[in-house]
């Protein structure tokens, strides 16, 4: 799962800093998202350590009487620009400083590797699947770690346009093994309708508002 909305007033790219929570609207993605998990044969709840992805966490985990496990692996991706704004028409791309970090968008030279990305995000998939064998397992992580791992489960190139990501706010990619082995992957968006219509997967991006990077 992806975490819900956050409340970021001055329009940063969080990244891994601390002290970024769900906002009023995220906690109601949550509870959302929570109640549509209310009926599955749930038996481990784990979640990136950083506070949206907690708090995300925390209504699914209660719900099945489960204490909430924290997974360094889940964490956001890490990039250069975290604490900065960095969106369509607010400049970025044309200071000469950050030129340098954006000259290998296959790797992504502005941060963490995709290849680091689907390293980890695997070994927390599989650690889930070993805690939960013969049940179901719920992860909450970041953005772009699910549509890393999600594209190399599926055999897509690991490089890509952010804007074109399905994984929305508070949505659910579902992995489904068959022994050790990944056999499907699944999407769907259970608070769909409560996700803003530019923060929708495809949608056209708001000037200076989008991040370019994902979170």
């Amino acid at each position: 799962m992806r975490h819900g909305e956050v409340a970021n007033p001055d329009g940063v790219l969080y990244g891994r800093l601390p002290g970024y929570h769900l906002s009023e609207l995220g906690r109601r993605m949550a509870e959302r998202v929570a109640e549509h998990l209310s009926s599955r044969d749930i038996v481990h709840v784990a979640a990136s350590p950083l506070e949206r992805a907690q708090e995300t966490a925390t209504p699914i985990a209660k719900a099945h009487g489960l204490d909430l496990g924290s997974d360094a692996r889940l964490i956001e991706a890490e990039n250069v620009f975290q604490g900065r704004t960095f969106g369509v028409g607010d400049g970025a791309l044309r200071r000469p400083e950050n030129w340098k970090h954006l000259v290998n968008p296959f790797k992504p030279s502005w941060g963490e590797p995709y290849v680091d990305q689907v390293v980890r995000m695997t070994g927390a998939l599989d650690a889930a699947k070993d805690a939960a064998r013969g049940h179901e397992a719920v992860l909450v992580s970041h953005q772009l770690p699910i549509w890393t791992v999600r594209s190399y489960v599926e055999r897509r190139r690991l490089w890509h346009d952010p804007r074109k990501r399905q994984c929305t706010l508070a949505s659910l990619t579902t992995f489904t093994y068959r022994g050790d082995k990944i056999v499907s992957v699944g999407y769907s968006e259970p608070a769909r309708d409560l996700v803003p219509a530019h923060l929708l997967a495809g949608a056209k991006p708001v000037k200076g508002g989008s991040k370019a990077f994902g979170a």
